[in-house]
């Protein structure tokens, strides 16, 4: 007879390694090419001089500009600032989203890291990524072209952007931390497992489900289950930002 705790150890296995095999798709390099886009479609959205996307890290603690676009982008890439600290600080912290039509009259803004980037915008949007009610960065622009201030439509397209940034974020973090999850899971069958058999059971575990590689299903399955949980306002909002990325991709391809 089977051992009902084992079984229930090996299930979990399982399903981290299916996880895992989904977010290894997302390695690291497409994580950032993703984000990339994402700041890039936000630019063109909104016609903006720039986004950026910084990113909480640890070790010290601390948000980094990951990727930025635009005319005046360039200069945030890997600036790093502290988690409390300006517009960006601010968002992250409170988990909250902002749009400042003045931003000189605002003390929370930080001038001296703005001059850092060599731009100091006239107006702000920001908005916080958000993975399972955690705060994981923010995503900003500045400057739109045809208008000084952001509306609510606007602040509601960039929050849609926010949540694909904050997806593909937790997709490569999955596959960052499944060797631990997996660890944890055969220790707590018993001691007497070494860390060889940990190895062997977990190399076997995702090779075995990774034969598909070039079948995105999962991927796919994942997609669609969560277009069916959006609202009809949110899939048109999606339906927008979709079309924008599409001409934006189109634009690039006629250039190449």
């Amino acid at each position: 007879m089977t051992d009902p705790g084992l079984t229930a150890a090996l299930q979990a296995i399982r399903q981290a390694a299916r996880r895992s095999s989904v977010a290894r798709r997302l390695d690291a390099d497409a994580e950032q090419a993703l984000l990339q886009t994402i700041v890039e479609a936000t630019v063109t959205l909104f016609e903006a001089e720039a986004s950026s996307i910084a990113l909480f890290e640890r070790n010290p603690d601390r948000l980094e500009f990951r990727v930025a676009a635009g005319a005046q982008g360039a200069g945030a890439i890997g600036l790093s600032v502290p988690p409390s600290r300006g517009i960006v600080g601010f968002v992250y912290s409170t988990g909250q989203p902002l749009a400042l039509s003045d931003v000189m009259s605002d003390p929370r803004f930080d001038r001296a890291t703005a001059e850092r980037t060599g731009y100091v915008p006239r107006s702000i949007a920001a908005v916080p990524l958000i993975d399972q009610e955690q705060t994981v960065g923010v995503l900003q622009v500045l400057d739109k072209h045809t208008s000084p201030t952001f509306s609510l439509r606007d602040m509601e397209l960039l929050a849609v952007f926010a949540r694909q940034a904050a997806a593909a974020i937790r997709a490569a973090r999955v596959q960052r931390d499944t060797t631990q999850l997996l660890r944890t899971v055969l220790t707590r069958i018993g001691d007497d497992v070494g860390d060889e058999e940990v190895e062997a059971v977990v190399s076997a575990a995702a090779a075995e489900l990774d034969r598909d590689e070039d079948a995105p299903f999962w991927q796919l399955v994942d997609r669609v289950a969560r277009l069916r949980e959006l609202s009809d306002r949110e899939q048109r909002l999606v339906a927008d930002i979709l079309e924008v990325v599409a001409n934006h991709a189109a634009r690039g391809r006629r250039f190449v």
